[in-house]
């Protein structure tokens, strides 16, 4: 696993897959371990999208025959790998963090920190839109609001893209602005007509 780390490898997702279940095999003890010691054996996206996810499933916890003391101490373990791997490598694993969170609140609002202090730099639109789908889909839609604010400012679609993926994001963006109240709409609006110069799109939109 060390020796592959850095390097791409076919086989390696099907690797980590045998070392988590051999981990699991041999019980908490060994799922703790690679956790801890993730960044020598995983990528991020492998450690989050495979390695946590894992550990957190309720297959795990009833091959172990965990009681809820030690549940809580992996699932402490899982999520602050995927913490770290969120602030590795926001733009794959951030959706994902926030996901394994969803129980602790004080996680999950790490979690949106780490995205929100990324949306400027680290992550583009469609990867922000999609975070921000999904905090609407958990009942958070000023949250979605201010993700899908962000994910406008990185848009930018000329005036021949009347079909580009990121329109349905758009019409979905305003639809959630206009839901939310004029404030939320008209603070929107300015931000569209600077990202979308596409005549008929706007006037979909407008």
């Amino acid at each position: 696993m060390r020796m592959t780390l850095s390097t791409l490898n076919w086989r390696r997702r099907e690797m980590v897959r045998w070392l988590v279940t051999c981990a699991t095999e041999v019980g908490v003890y060994a799922l703790d371990s690679i956790m801890q010691n993730w960044f020598t054996l995983f990528t991020p996206t492998e450690a989050t999208s495979i390695v946590a996810t894992t550990v957190m499933s309720n297959s795990t916890i009833v091959r172990l025959h965990l009681d809820c003391h030690q549940q809580e101490k992996l699932a402490g373990s899982a999520r602050t790998l995927a913490l770290q791997c969120a602030m590795k490598d926001p733009q794959y694993c951030a959706l994902s963090a926030l996901t394994l969170c969803e129980k602790d609140h004080i996680a999950f609002e790490t979690a949106y920190q780490i995205v929100l202090d990324a949306a400027t730099t680290g992550m583009s639109y469609s990867q922000l839109f999609t975070i921000a789908r999904y905090m609407e889909h958990r009942g958070y839609p000023m949250r979605a609001y201010k993700l899908a604010t962000l994910a406008m400012t990185h848009l930018n679609l000329s005036y021949n893209q009347d079909t580009h993926p990121a329109i349905n994001d758009v019409l979905w963006a305003c639809a959630l602005s206009h839901s939310l109240g004029k404030n939320e709409l008209a603070a929107i609006i300015p931000l569209v007509v600077k990202s979308v110069k596409c005549a008929t799109v706007l006037s979909d939109i407008l």
